[in-house]
């Protein structure tokens, strides 16, 4: 995955995030499904920030950015910037 793809399914994660919340506050789903669908999609999001950063890093020291690859959740989660 390019940049431009990583950033259009970071977009439209966020997209699904808010119609999740509109879809627990519109009683269209529970709690405990937003709760779960939710935490899928953060550990998604998390990964591909991830690799956005390891492509740019990649790039800013003479590296393929192409090498860079999508790291476990487990791996991921609870980075701080």
């Amino acid at each position: 995955m390019d940049q431009e793809q990583i950033l259009a399914k970071i977009t439209a994660m966020v997209e699904d995030e808010r119609r999740l919340r509109d879809a627990v506050t519109s009683g269209q789903i529970d709690s405990a499904t937003e709760h779960e669908r939710l935490g899928q999609l953060e550990r998604a999001l998390d990964q591909c920030w991830d690799l956005l950063r390891q492509r740019r890093a990649k790039s800013e020291v003479g590296e393929n950015p192409d090498e860079a690859r999508v790291r476990p959740s487990s791996q991921v989660e609870g980075y701080q910037s």
